[in-house]
This record gives C-alpha cells, structure tokens and sequence, in this order.
C-alpha cells in the first residue's frame, strides 16, 4: 500500500509518495506508472505519467481503464502535478479537466471532486501534503475494499461451481485483487476447484484481452467464450453462478456495466442463476436515482 512519507515541505515535493506496485499501477523511484492496457496480452509496456496531461490521455484513449483504477490514477496524478509546483487552485482546475477524460466514469468524479472539495475547504494547509494523503487514502482504500468484497464474494462461491464473467474486473481494472475477479481469485485462493467461462466482450474484448490474461497469470482454469454463449452454456448446466463489476451504481441499485451485460443478466434470470455485482462504494452515484434518469 502507498503511504505518505514524514519528511520536510523541501523533500515533499521532490518524492511524497513511498514506493507501490499494483498490476495495474505503481509508484517506482519517484515515478508515477501505469500499465498501457491497450497492448496487452501481447506486450507489457509501463508509461511513465509525468504530467496531468499525460493522464487525461491515457484515460481517454483506455490505456488506464476500469471505473476504479480510473479514479485513483487520476487522484496520483494531481498529487504528482501538486508535487511539481502545482498550486492549489491549478491542482483543483486539474482535477476539474480530468473529469473531462471520461465524463460517464462516477469513480473518476468521486475521487477528483473529494481533492476539489478538500482543497477548497482546508486553504490553510499543505496543499501538497493534502493532495497527496487523498490520493493514498484513495488507492489504500480500493485496495482493503477489493479485499473485503473478495473474501465475502468467496463464501458464496460452491466448491465445483462453473463461474461467468463479463469485461474485465480483476487487478487491471482497479488497484488490488479486483472487484468480480477479485471474488473469483479469492475462491481459488480459498481451493475451490472451479472453471471460469469469460465473455469475450466486444467489442473492445477486455474479456478476451485482458481477463484471460489475468486468469493465466492466476492459474485459474477458464473458458473463453463469444458473448452469444453464455444462454446455452446456462441451459446445458455448465455454470452456477454469475460475477460482474460496475461502472455506476444508481440509488435504488440500478447499475450500468458493459455492453452486454443487460443479456447475461436476462438470461440468468431465466434460468435461476444467481447474480451478482460487486463494485466498491465508489462506483455508486448519489445523484443518480434510477437506470432510467439521463
């Protein structure tokens, strides 16, 4: 986990942030890195974020993807730009342009309104030494939160079970072991013998792209499948059970996720499969009543 390193408003701004890896983000000799996911399965390539710039277009582009992860690389890279001179109100004017990457991501918004907010409240302190706590609290937080959803996730998982999943929630999509996929590597963590059937999800495939990746990486036995499936696997009996994450969450439990999850979600209901979404309370939007609301 990241923690903010005590030392003097001199050292501060040169490396306030103690050294992390996640799979999909870490913090290395001063450097701020994220895993370019456009390149994967076939090349591991880390782009080095120097700047807020830099985020938003790695952002827009999908190299840094997943509601998550999204959230918290943007919250690292205000504290690397307040690091390198950034006022405060540059620091919460960056905040305001990095929503703009990906205006439909709640967790983006959730973790650049909270610096916006706190460095608007607090003009007495360290602005620097602010932004920086936020954004380790953020990542530190998603982390301790992909656990406890994981080792709850996990109970419900039976020993045999064949297990769908849809797009991509594992360690690629937010820091730690992941939100859907973080449940389903906690069960064979735990030495459930299950297999995984992974959507491919078009049509950007981070199904078949980067969940079949994680899962090799793992050790976990898994099926890849076309989207168009999974009925006929549910009819057959050869899966149990249903993991997806979210990318919003509305008050009265209305969620979005990828194209193609509303589908699976019918078709397991037709057939008595349980369901479940598993996404942090950072995914859910307080200003959104319903699926229905614009």
């Amino acid at each position: 986990m990241a923690q903010l390193q005590n030392k003097s408003s001199t050292d501060l701004k040169l490396s306030p942030i103690q050294h992390f890896e996640e799979l999909s983000i870490r913090f290395v000799d001063g450097k701020l890195e994220v895993l370019d996911q456009t390149k994967l399965p076939h090349e591991m390539i880390w782009v080095h974020v120097e700047d807020v710039e830099r985020m938003w277009h790695l952002i827009k582009n999908l190299s840094v993807r997943g509601a998550p992860l999204i959230g918290v690389a943007a919250a690292l890279s205000l504290a690397v730009a307040a690091t390198k001179g950034k006022t405060r109100e540059e620091v919460i004017e960056s905040a305001k342009y990095l929503i703009t990457s990906r205006p439909t991501a709640v967790n983006l918004m959730f973790c650049c309104n909270r610096i916006i907010d706190e460095l608007t409240r607090t003009k007495d302190q360290d602005h620097v030494q602010q932004t920086c706590n936020l954004a380790c609290e953020m990542l530190n937080k998603e982390v301790t939160m992909n656990q406890s959803m994981a080792t709850y996730g996990a109970s419900l998982v039976q020993d045999g079970e064949g297990i769908l999943t849809h797009c991509n929630t594992g360690g690629l999509a937010t820091p730690g072991k992941g939100t859907a996929l973080g449940v389903i590597k906690e069960a064979w963590t735990q030495g459930k013998k299950i297999h995984v059937y992974v959507d491919e999800t078009r049509p950007l495939l981070q199904g078949g792209r980067l969940t079949t990746y994680e899962l090799e990486r793992a050790g976990i036995p898994y099926t890849l499948i076309c989207d168009s499936m999974a009925a006929v696997l549910m009819r057959q009996g050869k899966i149990q059970r249903v993991f997806v994450g979210a990318d919003r969450i509305a008050t009265n439990g209305d969620f979005a996720n990828k194209i193609g999850t509303y589908s699976v979600a019918v078709a397991a209901h037709h057939h008595n499969i349980p369901f479940h979404v598993v996404a942090p309370v950072s995914t859910v939007d307080l200003h959104c009543p319903g699926g229905s609301s614009s």
